[in-house]
């Protein structure tokens, strides 16, 4: 009577199984990938979104309860709220240090009238978002509360802080990944605002 010859099977053979491997090889290429875009002088910020040049998400997200601007509840935003004059769309969260430190920047755009800055509380508790408003000042215009980052997953959010730039039609026409600072608001937001602003509707 003959017998098979026993199959051994790969992982008793002592050698490195590769699916162990797999996560740290994917890893490292994509750490060689931001390194050689970093080497080309890429900007991190300037990570490409699929909505730009489309119409913003439908969105309805309610106001921050109790919370009050120049003596009036400051409103909720909304799609709607985003027609007929540029946006300027700021994705924020008291948890968020950089939006602690892009808040005075913030403060001194909103005295240009040529445009709305209005702001999305993501993944806030309004009692934290209101306090923080309280405590450093009020930038927005309105501001929306997005407490379980639904709205931020349509806007393709990466984090806090983003900014984008809204045309008065309600399309996406700029995205800005990280805290806005005097050197990229110079060099890479003003410049394409400007321009958008400059647009006839």
């Amino acid at each position: 009577m003959t017998t098979e010859p026993v199959q051994t099977s790969p992982e008793k053979k002592g050698g490195i199984n590769l699916l162990i491997l797999l996560p740290l090889i994917i890893f490292l290429g994509l750490a060689a990938l931001f390194l050689l875009q970093m080497a080309k002088g890429s900007d991190p910020s300037k990570i490409p979104s699929v909505l730009i040049n489309k119409t913003a998400p439908d969105f309805d997200l309610p106001p921050l309860e109790g919370f009050q601007a120049n003596s009036a509840p400051m409103p909720g935003f909304k799609t709607a709220d985003l027609m007929g004059k540029v946006s300027l769309v700021n994705i924020w969260g008291s948890w968020c240090p950089a939006c602690r430190d892009e808040h005075p920047i913030l403060l001194e755009m909103n005295k240009d009238n040529r445009y709305q800055l209005v702001g999305i509380a993501y993944k806030d508790e309004p009692q934290n978002a209101a306090r923080f408003l309280r405590n450093h000042g009020n930038p927005f215009d309105a501001v929306g509360l997005d407490l379980s980052g639904r709205t931020g997953i349509d806007w393709g959010v990466y984090g806090a802080p983003e900014t984008f730039i809204v045309d008065r039609k309600g399309v996406i026409r700029y995205k800005h990944i990280g805290p806005l600072t005097p050197t990229n608001l110079r060099d890479s937001f003003m410049p394409v605002l400007e321009q958008i602003l400059a647009e006839k509707q």
